[in-house]
């Protein structure tokens, strides 16, 4: 791997996770002291990015991590609504339901150990979760959409993180989780569309009351 994609994917991780929080200055001879490579590959993933939307511009100069403001969570969740919808009537009409049943059981069990908090930091739900969304993709079998998808998740998984802090929410997602995919495997697309329009409605509720979201954007800015 090339070290502009290593400094690539070690930053966007480290954005997506909130190890790197909305504001910090990412500084090219910091980082690439710190990733152990030179300035210019540092340069070209800073760039990456910036293109992301992860980084924004800094002062005319650098790049600082870019914030989440309540005004880009409800603009992020009226294009999921479009997406996820779509992509779950898709998959209820094409998908083995084997697969589903299989992750709707899972998503049971995922309720318990999130009640229970046998994982504090909740790996194997948010692993169940990408598994899961990469079902839905495949089974749906629509390039486009899967492409557009992976560009509004990007940005959804550091939403996702600042619900890491409330177990009670987490275990509620997995629930509406666990209805998204025994409706896709009944063969039900109306019950589909509607049980992750629930979740997502709540999600965005959920969302906009974090206390690290940045304020909201004035009509002038």
């Amino acid at each position: 791997m090339r070290a502009g994609e290593r400094a690539y994917q070690a930053l966007r991780a480290d954005i997506v996770e909130w190890r790197l929080l909305p504001g910090q200055v990412l500084g090219e001879v910091e980082l690439s002291e710190r990733l152990g490579i030179s300035r210019t590959p540092v340069r070209e993933a800073l760039s990456r990015l910036t293109a992301d939307g992860l980084t924004e511009p800094h002062n005319g100069r650098g790049v600082v991590v870019a914030t989440i403001s309540a005004d880009d969570v409800r603009s992020l969740y009226e294009f999921r609504d479009s997406l996820d919808c779509r992509a779950a009537e898709l998959a209820a009409r094409r998908g083995d339901p084997e697969v589903f049943r299989g992750l709707a059981e899972e998503l049971l069990h995922a309720v318990e150990g999130l009640n229970n908090d046998h994982d504090p930091d909740h790996v194997s739900y948010y692993e169940l979760v990408q598994r899961m969304d990469a079902a839905i993709d495949e089974a749906a079998a629509n390039p486009f959409l899967r492409q557009a998808q992976a560009g509004v998740r990007l940005h959804l998984a550091r939403v996702r993180k600042l619900s890491k802090s409330d177990p009670r929410r987490l275990a509620s997602a997995a629930v509406e989780h666990q209805r998204i995919a025994q409706a896709i495997a009944d063969g039900d697309p109306a019950l589909a569309i509607a049980t992750t329009r629930v979740h997502l409605s709540n999600a965005l509720q959920h969302a906009l009351n974090t206390k690290e979201l940045a304020p909201v954007r004035s009509a002038a800015s």
